[in-house]
């Protein structure tokens, strides 16, 4: 009989032999090593040995009938039936021949008490599409020994009847005796003195599938599964993956506290300790480390031709990378977006705490805290389940839950994986949530607000939208998006749009760089110590400040040009005011004081002005990373307040002098039309740029010589004055004569219909919309458009 299977040996279609973990593994090793991905070597115990371990310790009639009792309605006397189950399994002993099958395939992979192994549970059910039995079994990390080896098997088979376990077959109909369990036998890699993680082929959070998505934390991988760490992030975007490009789009740093390590000479094989700040404070994997296992899962996707979920360790000695685990993706590989829930807070409110947020939704309800399954009794349906982590034996407590709060965790941790497959919401990684919530509190908890996900004191009021995407009307006119929070853009971009019509840079350098790009350029003769202070947190990682602002940059423009790839997203340089630039960290030196910055040091004019012209280097810097070394062409560049033109030719020059040259790798540059020179000149601005967008807030005010912030004539502030209508009728006719594409990006075509009809009919090429006006303003540009035919 074989007991013992060698991966070699061993394919995807072996799943009834070896289980789908085993299977995947044996499939990984022997069609995926020519392409250069590592599988640490390793054996599986068969399905058949389990078979011959139930039928020698004369357990089928005994479990069967135990398993019979159970209340598979209610489940009431789980816990009773499983511990019965795991009590006769546990009693059993593991037969000679297995044993001995067992010491054989060991020292084939040169055994010796110096190597240590894992021994992974693989059910002959598991890792299906539609089903992942994800840590319904238990592993054993750091096996020392033929006899330790032996025991861990015996105790993977015990796991087949954990109550988790048994309540996961129930719930997805598989009948209990016709389960086996494998055991896959695999040298450990040192990741104790390295790293390790997990990855998914898609974004775990909105199922984008033109990313991988990469966690990586200090040791051994098990804290990234139970959540116990916050682990560094990682967005590798396939395209460019598939082009030879640096694919790697965007980093966050997390706090990975603990780490997990070998145990020698106690009880426990393993440990965990305490992260040094040190640790915390830089990334636990490199740039070219990230980009390789980009191209490994790639590779694994596209061999598998599913989304996968994938585990992989780095070992801390020889500096390699392995692939330890892969499976199938069960979660989002199943959905089809054909419609969304929409929520949104009708007020804002100061928040208890905030954490990551898994889902959109918001609820409210009753906080119970949860320490272990001791607390189990006081949980009642619809609480708000706050812990520090979760783990697999809570499965059946949690499905009470309405959302989940956890401390620590991130986004591929056990809490963030439950309540997606649950259908309800959670908050990651908080840090604080258990001292800051009590039991009873009635709290409210938000992931409607993008990337992060908020819980607030109180129970407030929101509203809920269903949005069928299937009744969304197509137009000849293109709907796109106005946006400033990349953190939406995996989200948004499954809406019926073209692109992105509008990208504020501003918006990206006040919420996540917060520094005067001129203060990094500067930042050893900056004179106010407390600024440069702020600066040295800030930026502790960088001995170049200036890399610090062209990454932080380059990452969150490519989160955008990646979700909307590859329909434009057309990206306009700063366009702060200069009273508003010097509200950033250190620009109170560069910035002059003005009387009227709306109509002064702003736009084009700093470009190429001494006073800025480095930190628009800066700027430039970024976008040629993002279209040249990511690969990301759909990136369009625009100039604001653009007044004449030999200005925008200065700006064109000065973008060349930066590595950002007109035509070259397709690059185009849009210009603005703000100005009445803009209209007036159209003819002309079209030789020198590519595109139109016109700004119809600044368009409007020095149309009627309005200052739009002025509260006293505010009420005279009108975009549908004839005035301006003429403007913009003017200008889209020269841009349609000289062949250029033109937009708008405004408010006014959502809010009023007439607007709208007037734009179409004048033949515009495409409408920008914020992201809660966009749905109202392709309802407005239908109805114009019908009533042309």
């Amino acid at each position: 009989m074989t007991f013992c299977i060698p991966f070699s040996r061993i394919r995807n279609t072996d799943v009834a032999l070896v289980g789908g973990k085993n299977a995947s593994l044996g499939e990984m090793f022997n069609q995926l090593a020519p392409l250069g991905i590592q599988i640490p070597d390793g054996f599986a115990v068969t399905a058949e040995a389990y078979w011959y371990f139930i039928e020698q310790n004369g357990l089928k009639e005994k479990l069967a009938q135990t398993l019979a009792q159970l209340d598979t309605a209610h489940l009431e006397n789980l816990s009773e039936v499983g511990q019965k189950c795991r009590e006769l399994v546990a009693l059993g002993k593991i037969p000679d021949a297995v044993a001995q099958q067992v010491r054989h395939s060991l020292n084939a992979l040169g055994s010796s008490e110096e190597l240590s192994f894992a021994v992974r549970s693989s059910a002959t059910a598991e890792d299906l599409p539609t089903a992942s039995f994800a840590g319904q079994h238990d592993s054993f990390l750091n096996m020392q020994g033929e006899e330790a080896v032996i025991a861990a098997v015996h105790r993977c088979y015990v796991s087949l009847f954990n109550d988790r376990a048994i309540k996961y077959r129930v719930d997805n109909g598989f009948e209990h005796m016709h389960v086996a369990l494998s055991v896959g036998v695999q040298r450990m890699v040192r990741s104790d003195k390295g790293s390790a993680g997990v990855a998914f082929t898609l974004d775990p959070e909105s199922g984008f599938d033109k990313v991988i998505y990469i966690t990586s934390a200090w040791g051994l991988g098990e804290n990234i599964v139970q959540g116990a760490v916050n682990p560094d992030e990682f967005y590798i975007f396939k395209p460019s993956v598939a082009q030879g490009k640096n694919a790697l789009i965007s980093r966050k740093l997390g706090a990975k506290e603990n780490k997990m390590i070998y145990s020698r000479g106690t009880e426990r094989p393993i440990t965990n300790v305490e992260t040094s700040p040190q640790e915390r404070g830089v990334y636990s994997i490199s740039n070219a480390d990230v980009e390789m296992l980009g191209r490994w899962c790639y590779a694994i996707e596209q061999h598998y031709q599913m989304p996968m979920d994938i585990e992989w360790a780095k070992d801390g000695i020889t500096g390699e990378l392995f692939i330890v685990q892969a499976r199938p993706e069960t979660v989002h590989a199943q959905k089809q977006a054909i419609n969304i829930k929409e929520y949104k807070l009708r007020a804002k409110a100061k928040p208890l705490c905030k954490g990551k947020a898994v889902g959109s939704a918001i609820a409210s309800g009753r906080v119970c805290i949860v320490h272990s399954l001791a607390d189990a009794g006081k949980i009642r349906q619809g609480d708000i389940i706050v812990a520090d982590i979760t783990n697999p034996d809570w499965n059946a407590l949690l499905r009470k839950a309405i959302c989940i709060v956890t401390n620590k965790g991130g986004r591929t941790s056990h809490a963030s994986i439950v309540a997606r497959e649950l259908g309800i919401h959670a908050v990651v990684g908080t840090g604080d949530a258990t001292h800051k919530l009590h039991d009873g509190q009635i709290v409210t908890v938000s992931c409607a607000e993008g990337d992060e996900g908020y819980v607030y004191d109180g129970q407030l009021e929101w509203e809920e939208k269903v949005i069928d995407f299937q009744q969304i009307p197509e137009t000849c006119t293109e709907p796109m998006f106005i946006l400033a929070d990349p953190n939406r853009a995996f989200h948004l971009a499954r809406y019926p749009n073209k692109g992105v019509g509008l990208l504020r840079m501003e918006f990206i350098i006040s919420n996540s760089i917060r520094v005067h790009p001129m203060a990094l350029v500067k930042f050893h003769e900056l004179a106010s110590f407390n600024d440069k202070k702020a600066i040295e947190a800030i930026t502790a990682q960088y001995s170049d400040k200036k890399k610090y602002f062209i990454e932080k940059l380059s990452e969150a423009v490519a989160m955008v040009a990646a979700a909307f790839y590859p329909k434009d997203v057309i990206v306009r340089m700063s366009d702060f005011k200069s009273n508003e630039y010097a509200q950033l960290i250190g620009g109170k030196p560069f910035e002059p004081e003005e009387e009227n910055p709306m109509l002064g040091f702003r736009g084009a004019s700093r470009y190429y002005h001494e006073r800025y012209r480095e930190g628009f280097g800066l700027e430039c810097e970024a976008m040629r990373i993002v279209r040249d070394e990511m690969g990301l062409t759909n990136v369009k560049l625009m100039i604001p307040f653009c007044r004449t033109i030999a200005e925008g030719k200065k700006v064109l020059e000065t973008m060349q002098s930066y590595g950002l040259e007109r035509g070259k790798n397709g690059l185009e540059v849009y210009v603005m039309a703000e100005i009445p020179s803009n209209v007036i000149l159209a003819r002309e601005f079209a030789e020198i740029f590519d595109g139109f967008s016109i700004g119809s807030n600044d368009l409007t005010q020095l149309t009627l010589g309005i200052d739009r912030d002025s509260a006293i004539i505010n009420d005279l502030f009108d975009e549908n004055n004839e005035a301006v209508r003429a403007m913009l009728a003017s200008v889209i006719q020269a841009a349609k004569a000289a062949g250029r594409k033109i937009g708008l990006c405004g408010q006014a075509p959502s809010d009023y219909p007439a607007f709208a009809q007037f734009l179409v009919e004048q033949g515009i090429d495409s409408i920008s919309f914020t992201p809660d006006a966009l749905l109202k303003g392709i309802e407005n540009i239908s109805a114009a458009e019908q009533r042309q035919r």
